[in-house]
């Protein structure tokens, strides 16, 4: 009897640890570029000034939200947010001493914790399309969550831009909820809200969260 509960509990310690080690959201190149703030991610704010913005001759815009819980509804503290974009001529701009995923994603970019009301708040310079033309401006998005792996969701995407069509809207998986942000001209700057939904969309999310 004994060893039988010893097998039982063996077996029930290894398929916790196998459930722990199966990532969620699926593949993800980049992902991994989160781990790569400066500043650990305990001492991190809710609120981030991206490299370059400014008020001197532009018109920043200040992009704030509330994450929550997969139940769409109560707010979800210490989730890590990496955002990263390219500048106003559609590249991701390096300054020649990037190491890491900065080789790839420039030095445009900011890492956020949201607070115990889930909140969460950048400023930035609107970023624009690729020079080709053939995708919308984005703001590339990465959640980490306590508990759980990295994972992607969808970009931060602008409503009133021409390259959104309404075929591309439709392709959207809308990962995290929709990203697509309508921009308000509040005079010295512009503002836009988007509330991002943990477990929304994303692939082997555990259920319970």
């Amino acid at each position: 009897m004994k060893i039988l509960l010893c097998s039982m509990s063996l077996l029930l310690l290894l398929s916790s640890c196998f459930a722990q080690q199966k990532k969620i959201g699926g593949p993800c190149e980049g992902c991994e570029a989160i781990y790569e703030s400066s500043v650990p991610f305990e001492k991190l704010k809710a609120v981030d000034k991206l490299p370059d913005a400014t008020w001197d001759g532009k018109k920043p815009l200040g992009i704030n939200g509330v994450v929550y819980k997969a139940d769409g509804k109560t707010p979800a503290a210490n989730v890590i947010i990496y955002v990263y974009h390219t500048d106003e001529t559609g590249h991701y701009p390096r300054k020649g001493d990037e190491k890491g995923w900065a080789k790839r994603h420039g030095y445009l970019r900011g890492w956020l914790r949201t607070n115990e009301k889930g909140e969460y708040k950048f400023v930035t310079l609107r970023p624009a399309a690729y020079p080709d033309g053939t995708e919308p401006a984005h703001i590339h998005v990465i959640i980490k969550e306590p508990g759980l792996n990295e994972y992607y969701i969808d970009e931060f995407l602008f409503d009133d831009d021409p390259i959104l069509t309404e075929e591309k809207r439709k392709k959207l998986e809308n990962r995290g909820g929709s990203g697509i942000i309508k921009l308000l001209d509040v005079g010295n700057m512009y503002k836009a809200t988007r509330n991002i939904y943990l477990g929304r969309n994303i692939p082997d999310y555990p259920t319970g969260m």
